[in-house]
C-alpha cells in the first residue's frame, strides 16, 4: 500500500477556508478506485497544522490521484492559504494488508 503523510501549515486566518477546501478534496478522493483512506487530521496544539493521511493500493493509484479534477481544484485553491509549502512524506503501508 502506498501511503503519503502530507504536512500542511495553514495561515491562522485561513483555517476554516482550508478545512472547507480540503473537505471537497477528501470527498472526491475517497471515491477513487485505488483509494483506501484519505484522513484529514488537525493538530490540537497547533490548529494551523494539518496532516493528510492518503493511502492508495499502489503507487500508480497515488499518482492517478494527482491527475483528478478535485485534487487540482484543492491544490490551486489552498496554495495561498499555506504559511509554508506543504511537505509530502511517502511511506509503505504494511498493515492492514490490502
Amino acid at each position: 500500500m502506498q501511503v503519503t503523510l502530507v504536512h500542511v501549515q495553514v495561515k491562522p486566518e485561513r483555517i476554516d477556508d482550508f478545512i472547507a477546501a480540503t473537505r471537497a478534496n477528501h470527498e472526491g478522493s475517497v471515491r477513487e478506485p485505488g483509494n483506501r483512506r484519505f484522513d484529514v487530521l488537525q493538530d490540537p496544539a497547533d490548529l494551523g497544522h494539518f496532516i493528510l493521511y492518503e493511502a492508495y493500493v499502489s503507487a500508480a493509484d497515488a499518482a492517478a490521484h494527482k491527475t483528478t479534477a478535485h485534487y487540482a481544484q484543492w491544490r490551486d485553491s489552498v496554495a495561498e492559504m499555506m504559511a509554508a509549502p506543504r511537505q509530502g512524506v511517502p511511506m509503505v503501508g504494511l498493515l492492514p494488508e490490502v
